[in-house]
């Protein structure tokens, strides 16, 4: 049974598999699966497997919607899908059953995706761990907040998934999970639809068990909507032509924070990494970040817990018992801070983000770790240090799975590219994935 989205595409053209086959693998998965893991909300099998019959009749009158037709695809419970409930891991929003597909669901379903439910999500896509256990070893996290868009995929239950990023919302649970994700330019993708947490700072991203899925995937969900007054009117590039022939990249590393706050075994497998990339073809040159970038942790969180409280405070009034202990402290604490300081962290934001074109002079992408160590106990979501800062310059990231701890837990590295530049960074961590050429492993939790 193919295990990625172009293996199933190919599959589906030749005729050797239908839809109906692919959504039978990933329901036979989730039945391995899933009690072990709790990756999903609901999963609508019915529902699944008449799409699947609905979408192989068609491919055999001789519609072919396109890469995604008959494609298995997890929503996380924060994507408004028609006729479904967004509970956005709340108690009361249980059976608030949305009225219509939030854009990029309007987009997967036209380009012929199936549904299988909704994965979980922590609390609205805030801190507070989620129901959802790591694949690799239960009792670590899986990281936040798209806990069930992750473990999903890495059990083989979906071909791709929809995430979201504030923080490190997608970067982090893909790399404690050990998937690719792709967290693209802000604006780049709309959020309409999709429960938000901090408007200046959401990004709508997407995961897969491959990075050329990743591209794949942002094809079909990117581009305009008036609907989002965030999102970009630029044009969106052919993602395959502008990965084009896969090559040795030249990349820009950087340390500071990014080996200060590593574990060990992080700055350890970096080292080795390296080495092994620049022995392949890759250029590797240090980068300095910019002064500004000190201010990044602390300032991210303000304007996240300020536009958070934004959003919530009314209803934290009426409803206190359905917010969990950490996303209420990020809501008080948003009420708390001056108007004058939001307005400082909103400047530092825009203006860090100009500074940081300059960081690309010479190179395709930035390279750094993706988390600072392997998933942590599952009392936390991980620490989004190595995230936040790419959630608050709106710079597209690339997390890619790079090897495994002595536990055998994964580890990623992140490669970070400037605006727009999705296809780039797609293409240079493709090359890295075909180097590195790690061997599939079965998680043991079934």
């Amino acid at each position: 049974m193919p295990t990625t989205i172009q293996q199933a595409s190919t599959a589906i053209r030749q005729k050797d598999q239908t839809p109906v086959d692919l959504v039978q693998a990933s329901l036979a998965a989730i039945d391995r699966y899933e009690a072990n893991v709790r990756a999903w909300v609901f999963v609508d099998a019915d529902s699944a497997l008449a799409d699947a019959e609905r979408l192989t009749a068609e491919l055999r009158d001789g519609h072919y919607r396109g890469p995604l037709h008959g494609i298995p695809i997890g929503v996380k419970d924060i994507f408004d899908v028609f006729d479904w409930p967004t509970a956005g891991g709340s108690q009361r929003w249980s059976q608030s059953y949305a009225r219509r597909d939030a854009t990029v669901v309007e987009r997967l379903r036209q380009a012929g995706a199936i549904f299988l439910g909704k994965t979980v999500t922590t609390q609205y896509a805030s801190f507070d761990p989620s129901i959802t256990r790591n694949p690799w070893r239960t009792e670590r996290t899986p990281g936040g907040s798209s806990s069930g868009s992750a473990a999903a995929l890495a059990c083989g239950m979906c071909l791709g998934a929809l995430a979201s990023q504030t923080g490190g919302s997608t970067t982090r649970p893909a790399s404690y999970c050990g998937v690719p994700a792709l967290k693209p330019t802000f604006g780049r993708v709309s959020a309409d639809g999709v429960l938000p947490l901090a408007p200046h700072l959401d990004h709508v991203g997407v995961m897969a068990r491959s990075v050329r899925d990743l591209g794949v995937l942002l094809q079909i969900i990117a581009g305009s909507d008036p609907r989002d007054p965030h999102c970009s009117r630029r044009p969106v590039p052919d993602m395959a032509a502008q990965q084009g022939p896969v090559r040795a990249p030249r990349l820009g590393r950087v340390r500071g924070l990014f080996e200060e706050q590593a574990e060990p075994v992080m700055r350890e497998r970096m080292e080795r990494l390296v080495n092994q990339l620049e022995d392949e073809g890759a250029a590797i040159v240090d980068v300095a970040l910019p002064a500004g970038f000190a201010e990044v942790l602390p300032r991210h969180h303000k304007i996240m817990a300020v536009e958070c409280a934004a959003y919530h405070a009314a209803r934290l009034e009426r409803h206190p018992d359905d917010y969990q202990p950490r996303i209420r402290e990020l809501i008080e604490e948003g009420l708390a801070c001056p108007a004058p300081e939001y307005a400082r962290c909103r400047n530092h934001q825009v203006q860090l983000r100009r500074e940081m074109l300059a960081c690309f002079s010479g190179v395709e992408a930035l390279i750094m770790p993706a988390t600072t160590g392997p998933a942590p106990a599952r009392d936390t979501t991980g620490n989004p240090a190595f995230n936040s800062p790419w959630s608050y310059t709106g710079l597209p990231s690339v997390n890619l799975p790079v090897g495994w701890t002595g536990e055998g837990l994964p580890l990623g590295i992140q490669l970070v590219g400037r605006p727009w530049s999705e296809g780039p960074i797609l293409a240079a961590a493709a090359w890295c994935e075909d180097v590195l050429a790690l061997e599939p492993r079965e998680p043991g939790v079934s």
